[in-house]
């Protein structure tokens, strides 16, 4: 198949580019650059702009869109919360209108979203139908969503990947926790109590090259996270387990300081307890669907 990704710089976007080239599939990477010549694999795109190379995407037969300013890269001051919003709802719309303006559009897109839809769910656990919460990340997520409402109008059959934490040794937040833990630094955030969704980065590459695949027909929101959610506090023993190292509590001091308020307690603090409901009814097999053996296998 012929799979064009726009974000293939990042985390999940590399990882995923390689695994569907691993597969035999050709990857064309929708890439912002300043030079007029993109390399054969590539497509140029300014979101900013408006501005597509739409001809190159013309045949294509999926879409996995995962660009967009990182959530928690920085702190949260109103200027880099329009960034967030924007770069997410700008090159969404930009997308889904040219693919659905395309003569032979894509049968397939998958653009990307996040679990911080549903909010603080408390100890609730909560599949695909749960209920969309309240604050910036909700918020911020249903425009992103919305966004992709003309690819969808246009027949494209839509999915929204709905990711939680994902664990990689490579980057992302247990890449930022490592070295800390390490130092015999790391532990639970607040009571512990919290729950945080995880999913390792082979899984969430399988689960999204299935729904490509296998899962083509499902629209929608699909949660890519793994199938047991575990507290803050189990996270943190299970780190400390993983690196033979001891855990305690850490301040929210530090984490404040940094990230400020908004951010870091919004990260550390609010509990989503997000399970798979449509991977898992649609039959898709996770590769590490508990913690203990996930953390062994991504940092092995």
């Amino acid at each position: 198949m012929d799979i064009a990704i726009t974000g293939s710089s990042g985390l999940i976007g590399s990882a995923l580019t390689d695994g569907l080239r691993a597969q035999g599939h050709r990857v064309l990477r929708v890439v912002r650059r300043r030079s007029e010549h993109p390399a054969s694999d590539e497509a140029l795109w300014d979101p900013e702009t408006g501005t597509i190379d739409a001809a190159a995407l013309e045949g294509i037969d999926a879409v996995v869109h995962l660009a967009g300013e990182g959530i928690g890269e920085k702190r949260w001051t109103p200027d880099q919360k329009d960034r967030i919003r924007t770069s997410r709802t700008r090159g969404t719309a930009l997308l889904a209108s040219t693919l659905a303006a395309l003569d032979r559009p894509p049968k397939r897109l998958l653009s990307g979203s996040a679990i911080g839809i549903y909010g603080d769910t408390g100890q609730r656990a909560t599949d695909e139908t749960g209920r969309v919460g309240t604050g910036f990340l909700p918020d911020l997520c249903v425009e992103w969503e919305a966004a992709a409402a003309p690819a969808s109008d246009a027949g494209i059959t839509t999915a929204f990947l709905r990711t939680g934490v994902v664990l990689s040794a490579k980057g992302g937040a247990l890449a930022k926790q490592l070295l800390p833990f390490k130092l015999g630094l790391g532990g639970r955030s607040g009571s512990g109590r919290q729950f945080l969704s995880w999913i390792t980065i082979d899984d969430h590459v399988a689960a999204t090259s299935w729904l490509i695949g296998d899962g083509t027909a499902i629209a929608g929101p699909v949660n890519l996270t793994a199938p047991e959610p575990v507290t803050n506090g189990q996270f943190a023993k299970a780190l400390g387990r993983a690196l033979h190292r001891p855990t305690s509590v850490i301040p929210m001091f530090g984490p404040r300081l940094l990230l400020g308020r908004e951010l870091a307690d919004t990260l550390l603090l609010e509990s989503q307890r997000i399970v798979p409901g449509v991977l898992e009814r649609e039959g898709f097999t996770f590769a590490h669907p508990r913690l203990d053996e996930a953390l062994a296998h991504v940092l092995a």
